[in-house]
């Protein structure tokens, strides 16, 4: 098991918690200052998944039916291989997540806080990656 904080610019935080010993669940939580998004469940297409978003005491839930997520992501990546278009997320994202991966291992390993620079990327994945 481990737990991670993360300081972002203007002192963002987040933290987590990884295990394979603790009990299965699957959701995740972001509390902000304004509210809180909650996914439960959040990982597993097994059936729908159910989001509460609170923002200013007032809350709103929505359903997200169960459907097949992984063959939609093979048909896009199959896609941008033939047509050679630059796929999202491309290799610079997952370059992120493995910098993050081994500052938190070098974090923990050394006992002191390993700070990362950012990589210039202007866009972020978006909506035309969706399955429709």
């Amino acid at each position: 098991m481990t737990t991670a904080v993360m300081r972002f610019p203007e002192d963002y935080l987040a933290s987590f918690t990884c295990s394979f010993g603790a009990a299965d669940r699957s959701e995740y939580q972001i509390v902000g200052t304004k509210g809180s998004l909650k996914m439960n469940p959040a990982y597993e297409m097994a059936g729908d998944l159910k989001c509460e978003l609170t923002i200013g005491g007032k809350t709103q839930k929505a359903t997200y039916k169960k459907r097949d997520q992984f063959g939609p992501e093979l048909t896009y990546f199959s896609k941008c291989i033939l047509e050679d278009l630059e796929p999202e997320p491309n290799g610079l994202e997952g370059l992120a997540d493995v910098r993050i991966i081994n500052a938190l291992q070098e974090s923990a390993e050394k006992g002191k806080v390993v700070e990362i620079k950012p990589i210039d990327k202007k866009e972020r994945p978006g909506i035309r990656t969706r399955a429709s």
